[in-house]
């Protein structure tokens, strides 16, 4: 009868070492997942998330990661990269803020003047995102060099990415298709700029432009200006 037992323990120790290495496997392998089963994901560094596969969006840690990263780089592959992940997740409104919050309009935009053009054209991207968020459009200041991206030789992408960018700002503040108001703006600000005589000049000559795509974008924002 001891022995009987005695070999009850035994089985019954070897159940609760089977379910406790069981349970310890399942933990292990939930984190190697990501951490599904237990709703964590392992923290990540910034070029992690300039990685193409990443497509979740971002929340404001890993974003705060990324417009460092942005601004800390010489490397323009990396700073292509992080632009266009920035891209992506400013079309989400919630980001539109959190972006701004954080600083990352200024960041962004100073990218413009980047000589890389692809560099240009993703910066120019984000910033087409952003812009759809009226409060952050108050936050975008490009200086009076940035109306030399609405000259007539500059590369169609770049001038398609200028030009949404105006339209942006026109359906922000239009009333069934036209202006509310005339805004004014203080010297310096993107609207002072982009509503001043100069960029109506410019947008007048890119009405008479080789490309129709350019042509016809321009003639969607005449008529509002």
């Amino acid at each position: 009868m001891g022995g009987a037992r005695g070999a009850g323990w035994v089985a019954a120790g070897l159940l609760l070492g089977a379910g406790a290495c069981y349970c310890i496997y399942r933990l292990t392998r939930g984190r190697r997942r990501g951490g599904r089963g237990l709703g964590l994901r392992p923290s990540q560094s910034a070029e992690d998330l300039t990685d193409g596969s990443y497509d979740d969006v971002l929340n404001a840690e890993q974003l705060q990661k990324l417009l460092y990263l942005l601004e800390s780089t010489e490397d323009p592959i990396i700073m292509e990269k992080a632009l266009i992940t920035l891209g992506n997740n400013a079309a989400f409104s919630v980001n539109q803020a959190i972006i701004r919050e954080l600083g990352g309009i200024p960041i962004v935009g100073n990218k413009i003047s980047h000589s890389n053009q692809s560099i240009k054209e993703k910066a120019l991207n984000a910033l087409n995102n952003l812009s759809v968020n009226v409060e952050n459009q108050i936050k975008i200041k490009v200086d009076a060099s940035f109306l030399s991206l609405y000259d007539s030789y500059v590369a169609k992408e770049i001038l398609l990415r200028v030009l949404t960018l105006f339209q942006n700002i026109n359906n922000c503040l239009k009333i069934e298709g036209h202006l509310a108001v005339q805004p004014t703006f203080t010297e310096g600000s993107l609207f002072f700029l982009l509503y001043g005589e100069e960029c109506a000049q410019k947008l007048r000559a890119l009405v008479h432009h080789d490309d129709a795509e350019v042509k016809e974008k321009v003639i969607t924002i005449m008529p509002k200006i």
